[in-house]
């Protein structure tokens, strides 16, 4: 097949993902025709008007923009590490905003305020961030980053099913798990308004790397004397990324795979630039996202699917087949 362009590709995504958006915005148990949905949201029509703005429309809105986090971020990684099974989970992110959502609500911090589960999700993230800098130390190489991020994940789960085990609660036990399970259901646009300044803040540091990951395409030690401060895009990368997931986290609980399948699926189709893969792959995982949310709704609508269930389901297969072809790649 003739590959399309670049910028028929950034295209046909964005075309892709502003139909799934209105799509999620029309889709849900109240039987609210186009008209009335999309007049309600510009308008006031009572009961209407709360459906749309505040159940559907944050939903939709948390679906591109934490899709487009987890592409995006997972694209950063893979062209810095130059790995294609890289993703925010090497950094321990998600699993530290786990554990600061599971210790919020064993606390009971998170029946206090409908905030409180987010915020200390997104704690979590930060505080992750600052440990994996701090043990990775000061070195231009991204295996130390690996290796601090392995470190930290592992303690954090740890820490997560000490939390569990010891849990006398059995409810918030069961909030736990579901929480672990991802879902955009039941957010407000207060949820909207926590995390969006978050990830804008990691897309626009993200985007300034671009460059400088051309760059390192053509050798460390290459990008080096063409200007590109290695240590300064690793502190970059790993802040950003914090930030982007650990507020798409916070909202949404662990949703996995969307960053290693997307810049994966799309790597063949523009090619060996980074700059470009971040760019469709942000476009791919709204897409993924929005697209896994809708089967969410549509296959079994009264038992509550969770979301991370469905993006596992979807991303393992893609998953071992990476593996086997880098395998086969590995015995020639």
């Amino acid at each position: 097949m003739r590959r399309l362009s670049f910028p028929a590709l950034v295209a046909l995504l964005a075309i892709l993902t502003a139909v799934l958006f209105a799509s999620s915005l029309l889709v849900g148990p109240s039987n609210i025709g186009i008209g009335d949905a999309f007049g309600a949201l510009f308008g006031n029509e009572g009961v209407t008007t709360m459906v749309m703005r505040e159940i559907r429309l944050p939903r939709a809105i948390l679906g591109v923009c934490v899709g487009a986090t987890l592409g995006l971020s997972g694209a950063v990684l893979q062209g810095w590490l130059r790995n294609p099974l890289a993703d925010a989970g090497v950094l321990g992110i998600g699993s530290s905003a786990a554990l600061g959502a599971v210790i919020a609500i064993v606390s009971g911090l998170a029946y206090a305020s409908p905030l409180a589960l987010p915020v200390s999700a997104l704690a979590g993230a930060g505080l992750a961030a600052i440990l994996v800098f701090a043990l990775a130390g000061q070195g231009e190489g991204g295996n130390g980053l690996i290796l601090a991020g392995v470190a930290v994940a592992s303690l954090t789960s740890a820490l997560t099913a000490l939390t569990l085990n010891l849990s006398a609660n059995p409810f918030a036990t069961l909030e736990i798990v579901f929480w672990s399970m991802g879902s955009l259901g039941d957010r407000s646009l207060d949820h909207v308004y926590l995390a969006l300044p978050f990830m804008a803040v990691g897309w626009l540091l993200l985007a300034s790397v671009g460059r400088s990951l051309d760059a390192m395409t053509l050798g460390a030690e290459t990008a080096s004397s063409l200007g590109v401060r290695l240590a300064w895009v690793r502190a970059i990368i790993l802040f950003a990324t914090a930030a982007a997931v650990g507020g798409a986290t916070a909202v949404t609980g662990v949703v996995g795979f969307v960053g290693l399948v997307v810049p994966h699926v799309l790597r063949p189709l523009v090619g060996s630039r980074p700059s470009r893969l971040m760019v469709a792959s942000a476009l791919g995982g709204a897409t993924l996202l929005t697209m896994a949310d809708l089967a969410v709704r549509l296959i079994l609508p009264s038992r509550d699917l969770k979301l991370g269930v469905v993006t596992a389901i979807v991303g393992a297969p893609f998953f071992f087949r990476l593996i086997l072809h880098e395998r086969r790649r590995s015995m020639r």
